[in-house]
């Protein structure tokens, strides 16, 4: 039985997913219209970032639904708008070497506490499993940290 109450109202998020082994898979994930977490749309790292083991990912050719394990997850990108400088942002340039051989270079922009606002605090957060960069070109790239070798930081320290 179908009970549209019972129902969550999702939009469609167009992505591009890496997945180990397939490679480069197009399609869209199933955000919340409102997300539990801020104001606002659900984004596509709260749907990753979720302890259960496999997401949801719509296709159009061929059209069907397909559960992929987040652990096969090696990176996703969508676009993402303009991006809004805050004033408690922390923006962490960094370069990300996979173990597929990319490298991956962009921003961390993220609210994160005085005292944990380093690099390495945010690459180490238990609830993080896939990390958002801001790339040059625009748009997010989020890598799952279980494939990054090492992450390098230009100038500055961790």
């Amino acid at each position: 039985m179908d009970k549209p109450e019972l129902k969550i109202p999702k939009i469609r998020k167009p992505v591009s997913l890496w997945v180990h082994p397939e490679g480069r898979v197009l399609g869209s994930l199933f955000l919340r219209e409102q997300s539990v977490n801020h104001a606002g749309p659900e984004r596509p790292e709260e749907v990753l970032n979720q302890d259960v083991p496999f997401i949801v990912l719509y296709r159009e050719d061929p059209a069907e639904l397909r559960f992929y394990n987040r652990s096969a997850i090696v990176r996703v990108e969508y676009d993402d708008g303009p991006v809004s400088e805050g004033d408690h942002l922390t923006i962490l340039p960094c370069c990300l070497d996979l173990m597929d051989g990319s490298r991956i270079c962009g921003e961390i922009r993220e609210i994160l506490p005085a005292d944990r606002a380093r690099l390495f605090d945010y690459l180490n957060h238990p609830e993080v499993r896939f990390l958002r960069l801001h790339l040059p070109e625009g748009g997010i790239c989020l890598v799952n940290r279980n494939y990054v070798i090492h992450v390098t930081s230009p100038g500055e320290g961790a």
